[in-house]
């Protein structure tokens, strides 16, 4: 069995198990042996047996018998479940395993008695304590002649048999860190599928008075689970239902889950639905009602079931007795309202985990188990009988009122609830009626039927209109409460900032020499000739007949020409005042001092008598080198800066164990040499190990991992692990925070030479072939991560892009596929890749959004103002509304403008001035609709950067990336270089607008008329001079 056993799980959990059977505790001091035997019986889905057995290994192991005693534990299995267990069996050089009992395995014996075995084991038994009772599940009784005879010799050695069900599931009741994530994963999936679909459904068949039975809508929410668009993007095959989905409705109702839908068709009144999806193994729980029309009294009573459940959560905490919190709840119903009482479901839910429903931990009056933290419960409260006053029909006449979540025990706080669907009245209620519709509906019981499809199709649609707000409105008011917060969040962000100036750093001093005696005592230097000391990289020139030294670091160029018989070196220094690059550090220590600028030298290129050399040698050989060892210093200056800020890693722990979780055959991105070269990553106890063929190795770790994002290679040509780091990471002399290990999956270039049949054998079998490879890379990537995630404890999560809510943009040069994940934004399959974390946005806002043009900017401005702002061009206007309702979902304002801004000094004058900014409204003079201050500071921004420019926009962001700030001057010489008759277009625009104003007022254009209005508009301006840029 080629499956690996997450062996730091099993002896952290059979310490447990260990641990609390040795504080004997309830049944566990009565045992001297613990017997768990598991047999094959399809119709058995949740059971005690299984459960502790996906509990300890992660996997179900049929015809199994596990014997747990007091100093040893032995496995009876088939040879295939031996090989599987001698993971966990062999604990030689594992700490984690001191403490845990050593195992025996032995192998069963298919077609004789295993009598041999049975003995072994029973002899351990004796041996075990006093040797005379067993713990064993009474309720697992498995079918076959294997558990038969097995369970005979027990009772034919007279062992005395105790259930153990209680307290074995009170150990397992606690979860650890990785069992609550798969669970609150489980929860978010149901909330998923019952917001998306199954809600969504009602909605319909509502809308169309459409007849269903319970039974065929449950069906269609098992078959919805099939659908990755439903299970926020975990796997279909690790995804099931825990029991099929109750639906009820018109007066049946049976308020438990152990029921079945009926064959009824729905009523539309009271509708309740309960589901449970299980994701690999753990369970979760969702009950919520939906009711068409409710009454007042239903309202009512709706509410104060919420209240109830409120209530219930309060209680939900660490040490307290599951019968106490019951009791307080049902005096709170008996106090508020006493008549609720006998109609309150007879328990308020249980614990759930492995095991959907666990019998010993259900939340009643008699339950005397305490609540421990990082319990999680289903908890389902409901009000069934209820008498519906105005009904008529007997489906009306009997209502009941169901809800549940899924909820985690805290240590102090209330319960967390991990399915948090709306359930106020707003959220569940479906309002059809008018006033005019109950005095019709009053004189006859016909005349529902006389309104037909189409009046309850239009008060559907009143009703959603009128109570339920579009989405533009939805997104409208919440983007409305995100001002309000962004700009108060802003302002104490920047008010606690304040005070702490960015040091700005100083130009390097470079000493060339600390004292006289250090000066070279050369030949050249005493006959006043330039000499270049190459240890100490400086320039010794004379000056005034005296031997100067100048370090490297100062001299900014050199130059050499001949003119006749003299030879001219020229030598520029750098000064305060010149202009020295976008570097950082360009302030001198000591900017009042006096400077030399530059400095010439001549000399003779004739030879005179006597002379050895020609006197223009020096100078050439002094050109020479200077360049050389100018060259060398800037290298070393490069590598050092790259080297700055370098956060100091802790080291890689290699786990030398060969099981590690490893992909081969990858390559890296950004490459380690000139070549790109395969290699192997490999997950080791903190991080991740790149090895290259050439023996290169890149180590990153788990803790300095920002984003993991996982890119199947579905509609891509490679298939890419992407790592976005915390702390940039030296590899090939360079600083990156970006790495990523990819494989190519398909052809990368067609021959178009090549001859295409669709019939062509060849190319059939090549297409088979890529997609065979396709789905065996996507299978190998995806069981490597779940390795990863399961050794690092799902500390380290991988995100997987959500291609359907991605859409065109060109973030960089060419345009890509931008797609969001669960954190980020991210391009990772072009290079250089994009990604940015959505918790360091600050706000989103779209330029050149207008009727005519194709395609609209989005730019991206970060909480730190001092970061620069992402632009991210050329996105389709057709995905502007998708964009929003995913930055509206993520809870991230974002506005939109008709200009292009100036960011860069918006920013600056920003940081400079931030309470200034603020008190003149903050953020607010993005918005459209925002006045004063705001739309002039807008609209002088437009002026101070001109018009756009379509046709120099790439080289205008390339600077932009090069260079933080800008030079006014050559920012206005570039703009009107580019656009040439610039001045002259805008005055034309602008006199044609006024034209249009004019013919306006003269025509008396009235509110009313608004689609002449616009006809003429539209006939009058010329076609926006940003229009070109599609």
């Amino acid at each position: 069995m080629a499956v690996n056993l997450d062996k730091e799980a099993y002896y952290r959990r059979i310490k447990r198990l260990y641990s609390n059977w040795k504080k004997g505790e309830d049944e566990f001091g009565r045992v001297d042996a613990i017997v768990v035997s598991v047999g094959v019986d399809e119709e058995i889905v949740y059971a005690k047996s299984t459960a502790i057995q996906t509990w300890l290994f992660g996997y179900e192991l049929t015809d199994t018998i596990m014997v747990f005693c007091d100093t040893k534990i032995i496995f009876l299995a088939s040879k295939k479940k031996v090989d599987f267990l001698k993971q966990v069996a062999v604990t030689k050089g594992n700490e984690n395993a001191n403490g845990v009992p050593p195992i025996t395995l032995l192998t069963r014996e298919k077609n004789e008695s295993n009598k041999a075995n049975f003995d072994k084991m029973i002899e351990a038994i004796r041996g075990s304590r006093e040797g005379k009772t067993v713990g064993v599940f009474s309720k697992d009784k498995f079918p076959g002649e294997y558990m038969k005879s097995w369970n005979d010799t027990i009772t034919a050695e007279g062992l005395e048999k105790v259930d153990i069900s209680a307290v074995v599931a009170y150990t397992m009741a606690v979860k650890e860190d990785g069992e609550l994530g798969l669970m609150k994963k489980a929860a978010a999936i149901t909330s998923e599928v019952y917001s998306k679909f199954f809600k969504e459904r009602v909605m319909e068949i509502v809308d169309a008075d459409e007849k269903v039975r319970h039974s065929k809508l449950a069906e269609s929410v098992e078959k919805a689970i099939e659908e990755k668009k439903y299970l926020g993007g975990a796997d279909p095959s690790t995804v099931e239902m825990c029991y099929p989905p109750i639906i009820q409705s018109g007066g049946n109702y049976n308020l438990k889950f152990s029921v079945v839908s009926d064959k009824n068709h729905m009523h539309f009144g009271a509708i309740t639905c309960a589901m449970g999806i299980r994701y690999k193994s753990y369970c979760s729980n969702l009950v919520r009602t939906l009711m068409v029309d409710p009454p007042q009294e239903m309202q009512d009573n709706y509410n104060f079931l919420l209240q109830v459940e409120e209530e219930l959560l309060k209680q939900l905490k660490h040490g307290v007795k599951i019968s106490d919190a019951y009791s307080t709840v049902l005096e709170y119903v008996k106090k508020e309202k006493a008549d609720l009482v006998a109609k309150l479901t007879k328990n308020l839910g249980f614990a759930m985990g492995i095991e959907f429903r666990e019998g010993s931990l259900v939340l009643n009056a008699k339950n005397q188990y305490k609540l421990k933290k990082g319990m999680v419960l289903s908890i389902s409260l409901g009000f069934s009988d209820l008498v519906n006053k105005d009904g008529k029909k007997d489906e009306q006449k009997k209502y009941a009122l169901f809800i549940g979540d899924t909820v985690q025990i805290n240590e102090e706080e209330a319960a967390t609830i991990l399915t948090p669907v709306k359930k106020k009245i707003k959220n569940v209620g479906i309002f059809l009626k008018n006033d005019d519709e109950e005095d019709d509906e009053e004189e006859g019981d016909d005349a529902e039927e006389l309104l037909g499809k189409g009046a309850r199709s239009a008060a559907l649609l009143a009703d959603r209109t009128r109570n339920e707000m579009t989405a533009e409105e939805k997104r409208r008011a919440h983007q409305k409460e995100l001002a309000n917060h962004l700009n108060e969040e802003a302002r104490r962000r920047l008010t606690e900032q304040k005070g702490e100036q960015q040091i700005q750093k100083a130009r390097k001093s470079n000493v060339s020499y600390k004292n006289v005696s250090q000066m070279p005592r050369e030949k050249d230097i005493r006959d006043m000739k330039i000499f270049i000391d190459k240890k100490y990289e400086t320039v010794v020139m004379p000056v005034f007949g005296i031997a100067t030294p100048f370090h490297i670091a100062t001299i900014k160029n050199i130059s050499m020409s001949v003119e006749g018989d003299y030879t001219y070196l020229r030598i520029n220094f750098y000064v305060p005042g010149s202009y020295l690059g976008r570097q950082e550090g360009n302030i001198f220590p000591n900017p009042d001092a006096t400077f030399v600028k530059e400095i010439t030298y001549r000399a003779s290129n004739l030879k005179a008598p006597g002379d050895t050399s020609v006197p223009s040698t020096n100078l050439q050989n002094a050109f020479r080198i200077i360049k050389e060892v100018q060259k060398r210093y800037k290298t070393r200056e490069a590598e050092e800066k790259e080297k700055e800020g370098i956060v100091k890693q802790d080291s890689l722990v290699i786990n030398l164990n060969r099981s590690n979780p490893k992909l081969k055959d990858l390559y890296i991105r950004p490459n380690i040499a000139q070549k790109r070269m395969q290699g192997s990553l490999e997950a080791h106890t903190n991080g991740f190990r790149f090895t290259s063929v050439r023996g290169d190795k890149v180590d990153i770790l788990y803790n300095n991992i920002k984003h993991a994002i996982f890119q199947p290679c579905d509609g891509e040509m490679i298939i890419v692990l992407h790592f976005h780091l915390k702390n940039a990471i030296m590899f090939g002399k360079r600083r990156h925070t970006d790495v990523q290990f990819y494989t190519e999956v398909g052809e990368i270039t067609t021959d178009l030479g090549k001859h295409q049949h669709m019939h062509d054998r060849d190319d059939l079998y090549a297409e088979q072939m890529e997609r065979e490879m396709r789905h065996k890379l996507k299978s190998a990537f995806k069981n490597f991560i779940e390795k990863v995630e399961t050794l690092t404890k799902e500390e380290l999560e991988f995100e997987v892009p959500f291609r359907d809510l991605g859409f065109q943009g060109a973030p960089y040069r060419s345009t890509c596929l931008l797609q969001p994940t669960s954190s980020s934004l991210v391009n990772v399959t072009e290079w250089p890749p994009f990604v940015v974390t959505l918790d360091e946005v600050e706000l989103v806002h779209f330029e050149r959004v207008q009727f005519h043009l194709k395609n609209f900017d989005v730019v991206i401005v970060y909480k730190d103002y001092n970061k620069k702002v992402t632009m991210i061009n050329a996105v389709p206007v057709n995905s502007l509304d998708p964009i929003k309702e995913w930055l509206n979902s993520c809870d991230i304002k974002y506005t939109e403008g008709v200009q292009s801004l100036n960011w860069t000094k918006i920013m600056k004058t920003i940081v400079d001035d931030p309470e200034g900014f603020f008190e003149q409204g903050g953020w607010s003079f993005l918005d459209p609709e925002s006045e004063g201050s705001g739309a002039e500071e807008d609209s002088e921004s437009e002026m101070e950067d001109e018009t756009f420019n379509p046709s120099a926009d790439e080289e205008e962001e390339e600077e932009e990336d090069s260079d933080e700030d800008y030079d006014s001057e050559t920012e206005d010489s570039d703009y009107s270089a580019s656009v040439g008759s610039e001045e002259e277009s805008g005055k034309d625009w602008d006199e044609l607008e006024e034209e249009a104003r004019k013919a306006d007022r003269e025509s008396h254009y009235e509110d009313e008329d608004t689609s002449s209005k616009k006809r003429k508009v539209r006939s009058v301006a010329p076609p926006s001079k940003k229009k070109r840029r599609s």
